[in-house]
């Protein structure tokens, strides 16, 4: 499973930054995990329960964005909505294109409380 090891680097960066910003605690967390990110949410719900268990995310509001997938075709420009990143272009029929959005697994906002 490695949804645990995705949550245990956010544990981890969320640290750092904790002790850069000598904060004392996170009110909440914004993360953006794509719909093709290859992350199986229920994996990663159950992971961030268990990984977040006795560290300074244990009381911590979560937040997840889903990005939509989008890509462009590299033959025609076209944009579309993705399913996969091995959709071929709904225009021209090319296989190759580019993932514009949907692949992102990020920390996109940290609240954190300095007493």
């Amino acid at each position: 499973m490695h949804e645990l090891s995705i949550v245990m680097s956010i544990v981890d960066t969320v640290e750092k930054e904790r002790g850069k910003q000598q904060a004392d605690a996170v009110e909440s967390i914004e993360l953006d995990i794509g719909m093709i990110s290859g992350v199986e949410m229920d994996a990663f719900y159950f992971a961030w329960d268990a990984g977040v268990s006795k560290t300074i995310l244990e009381n911590t509001k979560l937040k997840i964005n889903r990005p939509p997938a989008k890509a462009k075709c590299t033959a025609c420009g076209h944009s579309f909505a993705a399913t996969s990143s091995f959709d071929a272009c709904p225009e021209c029929g090319n296989p190759f294109c580019d993932i514009i959005s949907g692949k992102e697994l990020r920390i996109k906002r940290m609240i954190v409380i300095k007493n």
